[in-house]
């Protein structure tokens, strides 16, 4: 059985140089190692942000790619008949309820927050889901959401154009060039 593949769009909102630097990375990060295409950013626009990801993309593989976004409310009512509007909020449903269904959808917009969230996203979202009733880091959020979209496939993903892989050691660090 062939499975379809989803494209899955982070939208990171409201990064702010001076206070978000780390935390932005690491949304990127997560979105790249947990098999999302492509990351947005809103806020401020950040050079240093973007070739840090280009970096690792080069260094480790991977086709993901990440672009600042000016408008992102104009960018999702553009996009909201071809994706599926997914803001991870803890206001939200239960990721748990919600999966299987998610699942099935053809293209994800998966909206993570920085400052304070405007209701318009709330509005804007086909489905607010929450990865937990608890305060929690828009990292761990997205890594736990994806984790469990994909079903665990991304523990075992190994990008094909990876310059440097790491491999398995029980004890210590071995890596692989090509």
């Amino acid at each position: 059985m062939n499975q379809i593949k989803i494209m899955i769009i982070i939208l990171r909102l409201n990064h702010r140089i001076a206070r978000d630097p780390r935390l932005s990375t690491h949304v990127a990060l997560t979105a790249r190692a947990f098999l999302a295409d492509k990351i947005y950013y809103s806020g401020q626009k950040d050079s240093n942000l973007e070739l840090s990801i280009k970096k690792v993309n080069e260094k480790f593989g991977s086709d993901f790619t990440i672009e600042y976004l000016q408008d992102p409310i104009k960018f999702l009512n553009e996009n909201k008949n071809k994706f599926t509007i997914v803001h991870l909020t803890v206001y939200g449903l239960n990721v748990q309820d919600k999966i299987n269904e998610l699942r099935k959808k053809k293209n994800l917009i998966i909206i993570v927050g920085g400052e304070k969230v405007q209701p318009e996203y709330y509005k804007l979202a086909d489905y607010n889901i929450a990865v937990t009733k608890q305060p929690i880091s828009e990292v761990s959020a997205l890594a736990i959401f994806l984790h469990l979209l994909n079903q665990g496939k991304e523990l075992s993903n190994e990008f094909k154009n990876a310059k440097v892989k790491f491999l398995e050691n029980e004890h210590g660090k071995i890596l692989k060039f090509s």
